[in-house]
């Protein structure tokens, strides 16, 4: 394109991608006007004017309001600044059409009302503030009067949601069922049902004591993960290194009873992972049967949901108990 060439209206138009009409209009409008006027009227244009016009398409493209497209071209703004704040616009409409996909989904798979559908829009549009309330409210319905050790209810309610800025679907999906069901006073009961029935027995309250939720969360899964990063690595069970990591683990769980680590007791607690698969399986068995809320229902529903708000949900892994229960197993030589 010759840069002192001058064009007529219609060459203007197929160069830059728009109608005749919209060049005329973009004219009028003193948004880009004719490079010349010929002796007849007629409107011609050059290289930087048809230049102007292609931004001026990309830009209305982009839903750019003409008044911030002429001050751009009259240099009151830079093409910076207004990319930059349509790219912003952009992001936060993008944000607002993921919310309502999810109440839509959300809606369509649960075969929703009207009211159910104002319901969850309120839902996804709550602020950080809300959110927080709406678990607070749901924990402290649950732990009131619930008969478990001391600091164990601030324990399950440390596990919350947080919703990132940019949610994902999935995350959205998940917080609108989330909230639903925290919000519900038959699950509130369930969840209460399940707690107590699990953590008021003196097995459970062992459980849910201070010490030992500190070994399970803390020092306890950190050893039992450098055991299982031996196992994904391919070490032997009986290797100098596994067994240094699954005696420093088992020494650590024996002094919960203040119980020293004998090859009697190794020989107990390897047995016990034995079988963990089998008991997993009675417990499943169980749960299908009962008629009480069950893990999987209640607490579990609420931490699976929280994994996929925060996006931390954990990959499947199986976990090699029987590789696990020979690491334990007693050294013929004793311990």
């Amino acid at each position: 394109m010759d840069n002192r060439e001058l064009y007529p209206i219609g060459d203007a138009a197929r160069r830059s991608g728009l109608s005749v009409s919209a060049v005329r209009f973009y004219a009028d409008a003193g948004i880009v006007e004719p490079a010349h006027l010929s002796g007849a009227g007629h409107r011609l244009y050059d290289v930087d004017t048809i230049a102007r016009l292609e931004l001026v398409r990309t830009l209305r493209e982009l839903d750019t309001d003409l008044d911030e497209i002429r001050r751009l071209l009259e240099g009151g703004t830079t093409l910076h600044d207004l990319l930059t704040t349509h790219l912003e616009i952009v992001e936060r409409q993008e944000r607002t059409l993921r919310a309502r996909r999810a109440v839509l989904r959300t809606l369509i798979r649960q075969g929703g009302t009207t009211a159910q559908a104002d319901l969850m829009h309120k839902l996804v549009s709550m602020t950080d503030e809300e959110r927080e309330q709406t678990i607070d409210d749901f924990w402290n319905d649950v732990g009131e009067g619930l008969d478990v050790p001391d600091g164990f209810v601030d324990r399950l309610r440390a596990v919350r949601p947080v919703l990132p800025a940019d949610p994902t679907a999935a995350q959205l999906e998940a917080w609108i069922e989330l909230a639903d069901l925290v919000r519900d006073p038959a699950f509130r009961d369930a969840v209460r049902t399940y707690l107590h029935g699990t953590y008021s027995t003196d097995m459970g309250r062992s459980i849910a004591s201070a010490p030992s939720q500190d070994f399970i969360y803390g020092n306890g899964a950190a050893l039992i993960e450098e055991v299982l990063a031996a196992h994904r690595a391919g070490e032997s069970p009986r290797s100098p290194r596994v067994q240094k990591a699954v005696t420093r683990f088992m020494e650590a769980a024996a002094a919960l009873s203040d119980t020293p680590l004998t090859p009697e007791l190794r020989d107990r607690m390897a047995e016990g992972y034995r079988r963990i698969p089998e008991i997993e399986r009675q417990i499943a068995e169980e749960d299908a049967a009962s008629e009480d809320p069950v893990y999987d229902d209640t607490h579990g529903r609420y931490l699976s949901l929280v994994a996929v708000v925060n996006g931390t949900a954990p990959e499947e892994e199986t976990l090699p108990y029987a590789w696990i229960a020979e690491a334990m197993r007693a050294p013929a030589d004793g311990v």
